[in-house]
């Protein structure tokens, strides 16, 4: 899905926009179903995530491309977040304690402001700005202070940790 959604964010936004929601909506909906069926396996909770953070990062590189730097500083900011987090999470699993880095809430609301700031900036770009642009910046900003927020959280579980103190 990530080539065409490159392919169309270039040649025609609004269906760039479209994938771009479709690949929101279908996330949430199989993780969801996943949950609710009992039906997670091993594969599912690798991949999920990782291609949910692909399309994710590459609307993020792409409009910091296409905006300049009051789209990029927020768009280096998140990806930087996301990156440590994840290597968190692995170096976490590794010790046995993933757990103490699970989702947490704070990371779902950051997910959900993130993507409906995408959506806006990417719906935005292809009809040359106006108000959802300065709404959807806006809201990318804040997307980002979640984001910086959740981050430290996670940085604060794991603390113990990555300090040694809970080593014995």
């Amino acid at each position: 899905m990530i080539p065409f959604f490159m392919v169309a964010f270039y040649h025609n936004g609004i269906i760039a926009t479209s994938i771009f929601i479709a690949a929101a909506i279908t996330d949430f909906l199989d993780g969801y179903l996943a949950r609710k069926w009992k039906m997670c396996s091993p594969f599912g909770a690798f991949v999920d995530p990782v291609a949910d953070k692909l399309m994710v990062a590459t609307a993020l590189v792409l409009l910091a491309g296409a905006s300049g730097p009051i789209v990029a500083v927020p768009c280096s900011i998140i990806l930087c977040r996301e990156i440590g987090v994840s290597a968190l999470r692995e170096w976490m699993a590794e010790k046995g304690k993933r757990g103490s880095v699970a989702v947490g809430w704070s990371g779902k609301v950051k997910t959900a402001c993130q993507m409906v700031a995408l959506t806006g900036l990417l719906w935005a770009e292809s009809m040359s700005g106006g108000v959802l642009e300065t709404i959807s910046i806006s809201l990318l900003y804040v997307a980002t202070l979640l984001t910086v927020t959740s981050g430290l959280e996670y940085f604060k579980a794991a603390w113990p940790t990555l300090s040694g103190a809970d080593s014995g």
